[in-house]
């Protein structure tokens, strides 16, 4: 396997060539404390966890993050761990439905926080794919508005499965002119997160608009948490 340096230097390179500016998000689920303290060491500001069970050891393994590195929940939130989720994460990229908003709403507004989210664009017909469908984005996107505790920063999606990454296109590029329409419609400054493709397709969504990928494989191969 490749160094991470060395694979996190080649999707920057990867990214530099469609002109696009995305910052990395280190997918680390599965990966150890160790492999997440490597992608940091160089120079990975935001890294990924789907399961909370799994990312507080790995947390408190790490100790005291570097200065500007964030911590994002990526992975569908259980209404018994959005407390953890709450208390842990400074962004929650899969804000899936109004029932998840009003609980994350309640216990930051505990914890006097304002919880960042992203709300989860469903585009995929999938039934294990989860999120707002396409066309109720807006009306959800309002509902959120009207929760003082809780904060959309913008919009991530996940596309349906397939072996031809150039497949994914129609669905970023309709995604993109969703977040465009929304931020220029309600003008919401902090709403400036797009966060779409990963290891198999990040370039393509980097030349539709997004501004976040997200990564795991591509930096750290197939190495699975516990493996040292």
């Amino acid at each position: 396997m490749k160094d991470i340096c060395e694979n996190i230097s080649l999707i920057r390179k990867e990214l530099e060539s469609v002109g696009s500016k995305a910052k990395i998000l280190a997918v680390t689920k599965t990966f150890s404390s160790r492999d997440i303290r490597e992608a940091l060491n160089c120079g990975v500001k935001n890294i990924g966890e789907s399961k909370i069970q799994e990312a507080l050891p790995k947390f408190e393994e790490l100790g005291a993050l570097p200065d500007g590195v964030l911590k994002h929940f990526i992975g569908h939130l259980q209404s018994n761990k959005v407390k953890k989720a709450v208390e842990n994460f400074d962004l929650i990229q899969s804000l899936d439905s109004l029932k998840l908003a009003k609980d994350i709403n309640r216990h930051a507004k505990d914890l006097n926080k304002i919880q960042n989210c992203l709300i989860e664009v469903k585009v995929s017909d999938e039934t294990s794919k989860t999120g707002i469908l396409f066309d109720d984005v807006e009306v959800f996107y309002n509902q959120c508005l009207e929760l003082e505790n809780v904060k959309i920063s913008g919009l991530m999606t996940i596309t349906p499965l397939n072996n031809n990454p150039e497949a994914s296109r129609p669905y970023f590029k309709a995604v993109y002119n969703l977040f465009v329409n929304l931020r220029e419609k309600y003008k919401k400054e902090e709403f400036s997160i797009l966060s779409m493709g990963m290891s198999d397709d990040f370039k393509i969504a980097a030349q539709e608009g997004s501004n976040m990928v997200r990564i795991g494989s591509a930096i750290f191969g197939e190495r699975k948490y516990g493996n040292k």
